[in-house]
This record gives structure tokens, sequence and C-alpha cells, in this order.
């Protein structure tokens, strides 16, 4: 190693020399002060531990009998070659050499800058690799941060780029399922960009990211204008024509096969791709294919997405258009049914009235199931507003309940209503209001048996807030629901097993439509029950509150 003399541009070295032979360590310091060094001195162990713990040196020079510190300083020892135990002395872990003694000054002063020049190195060398793996890891981040495949690719040439000091950066995805078809270049300021449509061919690059892949290693070269390539591994010919005085080329993969392959280039400066370098390299390629991948994944899903969107709302015109089409000519069924029932001047027999009866059940029948289908089919647009008024509680449920005693008398079911004792009043459309008790109360009637009881309850209660909640429970004494059927009766066009094996009629839309008008007053609905026992179906509505959804 040629001599290297330190150059002091303020402040020089600090050295501390340690040595229990006078003379020695006067000479040792009197050759280390010539060349500009600072120097301190001791003759033991306990003067040396006082002096590193005053400062850090640069060097420490040190007899081998006191070599035995731990310290971070590099450390020179000085070494009788003749004695075996004074050379072992020297096997030590850290930054050291060894010197004879009595050593020339020269050598002396030489071995000392040495030795500092080479830690100072290796803290410049893991400096620079914490700065390159920072910054690859902000190239990391700022690619996990979005699902959109252009701007993931866009960030990665440009970080290779600035990172390493680059003149082009060029990535590209291969035709395949898994990612999308996309290309994406950066240049240093002043070269134009490279052409679109790079490669007439893609067979060639692929092969060498797929060699590459099956590898796990990148294609580097440098020099003057690096060759095409080494063995069976050739850089594709398009790229090489660019004549990169350094470059490397690393694959992005999945599975067995590659996906793409990024390319960063220096045209004019050769350099050496260090171990680490291509490490991070190599992890950010990764990263970057992961985020390509789950990218085409969301994006293929946001599409499937927009496609049952278009669908259900072409489902929701065609239920719309349906029920128009089937309430019209069901009104004038009704309107005919009502004036032969009511004719005086010719009435029908009893046994016709008795059919007529039927038919105008049934028609009712189909005439809430249509009215189901249309809310249904307005669920959730702005085509169905709600119409809030004051409405009184007490006189909604009365009207529903005196709809429903002819069905309940029917069905051989008594319906019991116990009202709150004070007239209860809430912000609400009257007309949905009354089609969540009808839904509730008429469910009630067809799963309970003959003989059995519901009984309508209407409670106020208030929150430790100071909230007023009005709570109307309707509970039946039928099949009940079993426990884990319950979080699904709300699911549209769902039926619980025993509705379905009892052949109890339904669409399985009535409560799901409920459901969403009370939520739409700013509601909940809650549902308990028991098989074989009977269920309870409760409605809380706030006291004289607007609704929390959009009127």
């Amino acid at each position: 190693m040629p001599a290297v003399t330190p150059h002091f541009a303020t402040v020089p070295y600090l050295a501390v020399v340690a040595d229990p032979d006078a003379g020695r360590r006067e000479f040792t310091t009197a050759a280390l002060e010539a060349a500009g060094f600072t120097v301190k001195t001791g003759g033991d162990a306990a003067s040396l531990s006082a002096l590193l713990d005053e400062r850090e040196p640069s060097v420490l020079i040190l007899d081998s009998s006191l070599s035995d510190v731990d310290a971070t300083a590099p450390v020179l020892v000085l070494v009788d070659l003749d004695s075996p135990a004074e050379v072992k002395s020297v096997e030590h872990a850290g930054v050291r050499d060894s010197i004879a003694k009595p050593p020339a000054a020269k050598e002396l002063v030489h071995r000392a800058t040495a030795l500092i020049n080479l830690v100072s190195r290796r803290n410049e060398a893991r400096q620079e690799a914490e700065t390159l793996r920072e910054r690859l890891r902000q190239v990391s981040a700022a690619v996990r941060g979005t699902n959109h495949p252009q701007q993931i690719a866009d960030f990665v040439v440009r970080g290779f780029g600035e990172t390493f000091g680059a003149d082009r950066v060029w990535l590209t995805t291969f035709d395949d399922d898994r990612v999308p078809p996309i290309t994406a270049q950066w240049q240093r300021p002043g070269l134009a960009p490279l052409p679109e449509g790079l490669f007439t061919d893609e067979d060639p690059v692929r092969r060498t990211a797929d060699a590459l892949w099956s590898r796990a290693e990148a294609l580097t070269a440098d020099g003057a204008f690096a060759p095409l390539g080494t063995g069976d591994v050739q850089l594709p010919a398009e790229l090489a024509k660019l004549r990169a005085a350094a470059f490397v080329a690393v694959p992005m993969g999945d599975g067995s096969t590659s996906l793409g392959i990024i390319w960063i280039a220096l045209l004019n400066s050769p350099r050496e791709w260090s171990r680490a370098e291509l490490a991070l390299i190599q992890h950010v390629a990764g990263n970057t294919a992961h985020g390509l991948i789950q990218s085409h994944l969301i994006t293929s899903q946001q599409q499937v997405v927009k496609q049952l969107q278009q669908l259900d709302k072409a489902k929701t015109d065609f239920l719309a258009t349906v029920n128009h089409e089937l309430r019209t000519p069901l009104t004038s069924i009704m309107a005919y049914l009502d004036m032969i029932q009511e004719n005086t001047s010719d009435p029908v027999s009893s046994e016709v009235h008795q059919m007529l009866d039927i038919v105008v059940r049934n028609t009712e029948r189909l005439r809430l199931l249509i009215e189901d289908m249309l809310s249904v089919s307005r669920n959730g647009h702005e085509q169905s507003p709600l119409h809030l008024t004051p409405v009184r509680l007490a006189r909604t449920l009365e009207i529903v309940t005196a709809a429903l005693r002819p069905l309940a008398k029917v069905q051989n079911v008594a319906i019991v209503m116990a009202q709150a004792s004070e007239d209860q009043e809430i912000l609400a459309d009257e007309v949905q209001l009354q089609q969540v008790f009808t839904n509730l109360v008429s469910n009630a009637i067809k799963f309970t048996p003959g003989g059995g009881q519901i009984d309508v309850v209407s409670l106020t209660r208030a929150d430790a807030d100071g909230t007023r909640w009005a709570t109307v429970s309707v509970s039946d004494s039928g099949i009940g629901i079993s426990s884990d059927e319950i979080a699904h009766i709300f699911t549209r066009f769902y039926r619980a097993s025993n509705a379905m094996s009892g052949a109890v009629p339904g669409t399985g839309l009535g409560l799901a439509i409920t459901q969403d008008i009370v939520q739409r007053h700013g509601g909940r609905i809650d549902v308990t029950s028991e098989l074989g026992v009977g269920t309870t179906v409760t409605v809380n509505l706030r006291l004289g509150a607007h609704a929390s959804h959009g009127t």
C-alpha cells in the first residue's frame, strides 16, 4: 500500500498512545506530532481508560500489554514479533493492525493513517448503503400506497433513476393475465424518451426475464460499452443497441414465470453493482410485481362491481316496469270485485259470495306482493323519498290492526294491543310506517297457528343522554326462528327453513323492506325468537326526531 500523508483542513487527527515504556512512548508521540496528529498518552490501563472516557480518538496506538481494550476506534498494536504471546494478542475483534516494535517513524504514521482512512471509507460505505436503502424503501412505500398500475410503474422507474443516478430506466410487463399491459420509462433531463413500442417482438425480452427469474439473478455489465450479456442470458438487442456503459436488468415475476423486466442504464459512466444494491433492486422489483398483480385484481373487481351495478339497475328498471304493468289490470279487477259484492239490486248467492271472498283475499295478497316488489325496485333510489309529517303512532297501529283483524279472524288468531300511556308522536312517512307494521303483523298472523295470540305493545323509553324513543314490539306465539337463521332474515328473498318446509306463503321481501324503511327513519329493528315458542320483532323510533337519511 502506498504511503498516505494525512491532510488536516481544520481539526487534526487525535491519537491516544498507551505504552508502559516511556522512551518508546515519547518516540511514538514525537513521530505522530511531527505528522500533524494531536497526541494524548498514558502508561497503564487506568490512564488509558481515563483518556478514552474523555473523547473518542481517531486511532489508538497501544503496546501489546494494553491491547485488550474494547474500543470503537481503530487500534494499532506494537508487537514483539519474537514473542508468540504478543503476536497472539492482536487477534481481537474490531479494526486493528500490528506493527513491530520499535517502529520506524514513517511506517508508524503511514499505518495509523491507513487505519483511520479504512474506518472512514467503511463509515461512508455504510452511510451510502443506508441512504440507498432509505430511498428504495420510499419507492416501495410509494408502490404500496397506490392501486393505479401506471402510477406504480412511474414511481419505480423514477425512483431507480434518481437513486442510482442513471441515464435511463425502462419497465415493461408481458402479455399475462396476472398483470395489466404497461410500459414506463424515465430518462435524465436532456435525453429524449425511448420510442413507443420499443420491442417489435416480445419473445426475446421475455426469454431473458424468464432465464433470470428461474435463477433468481439480475443481468449486469460494466465497463466501456457493455456486451450483450454472458452465457445463455442475453440482453435484448433493442436495449443493447443503446450502448450502455453499465446496466442492470432485473425480472419481475410471480410463481414460476416472469411478468416483466426492469432495465437501469448508465450510458457513459462505467460502474460496478454491489451485492447489496442488486439485492435491494430485486426486492423493489418483487414489490412492484406484487403491486401490479394487486392493482390488476382490484381493477378487475371494480369492473365486475360496475357491471353488477349496471345489472342491478337493469333489474330495478325491469321490476318497476313489470309492477306498473301488473298494478294497472289488478286495480280494475279489484274495482269490479267490489262492485259485484256491493250490488244490492242483483245479489249473488252465498256460495258465489264465498268464492268472491276467496278471490278478493287472493287479489289483496297479489297486490301486497306487487307492492313489495315495487318497494324493492325503489330501495335506495331517489325516486322514493320520505314524505315526513307528524304521525301519531297510536293511530297508525290502530289502522294497521283494524285492517288485519279480518285476516287474523280467518286464521283463528287474536290480536291484542297495549298502547303507551302518552300520545306518542314521531316525524315519519305515514304511508311507509303503516307498511312497516302491516308487514310485521301480517307476518305474525301467517306464522301463528290457530288459537294463538299476537301482542302489539308500544312503550316510551329514554337513553342516558335524554334521547326519547317509541318502542313498538310485535310478538306472536308461532313457530319461531332458529338462532342461526336470525342473522339472515333481513336479507332479500331469504326465507327460514321451517317456513319453506311448512309451505307458508311469502317472498322473503317483507322484513328486508321493513328494515330499510325503519333505518331510513333513523330507527332500529331487532328480532328475538325461539323455535316452537314464538318471535318478537321490536321497532325503535326516535320521538319527535327527523329521519337520519335523506327525505
